[in-house]
């Protein structure tokens, strides 16, 4: 059973910075393409980021363009997301989730999903 489990969410003051983690098991992480999902507090979930199985392509949302980067380390079967210059409209519950079918971006169809780790970005 692949699982996929994010971890380095924490409450942090506007222009912090945070590293969060997403650890695959049960699988090998190159054999997916990977994505990072948020959803805010009243608001529907929302694509971040994603990054293609082997790490040479990613895609990010506009509004945290030049903020964050998406990464991968197979060899460690983890997914990463680097978050700069955090703002308040950055809180949410951050998801990991992986494509089996080696798809790139917000549409595809995400195989396995994590349960989520909380940053709280305050004013």
């Amino acid at each position: 059973q692949v699982q996929l489990v994010e971890t380095g969410g924490r409450l942090v003051q506007a222009g912090d910075s945070l590293r969060l983690s997403c650890a695959v098991s049960g699988g090998t992480v190159s054999a997916y393409a990977m994505g990072w999902f948020r959803q805010a507090p009243g608001k529907e979930r929302e694509f971040v980021a994603a990054i293609n199985d082997s790490g040479g392509a990613t895609s990010t949302v506009s509004s945290v363009k030049g903020r964050f980067t998406i990464s991968r380390d197979n060899d460690k079967n983890t997914l990463y997301l680097q978050m700069n210059s955090l703002k308040p409209e950055d809180t949410g519950v951050y998801y990991c989730a992986a494509d089996q079918n080696y798809c790139l971006g917000s549409k595809c169809k995400y195989d396995y999903w994590g349960p989520g780790t909380q940053v709280t970005v305050s004013s």
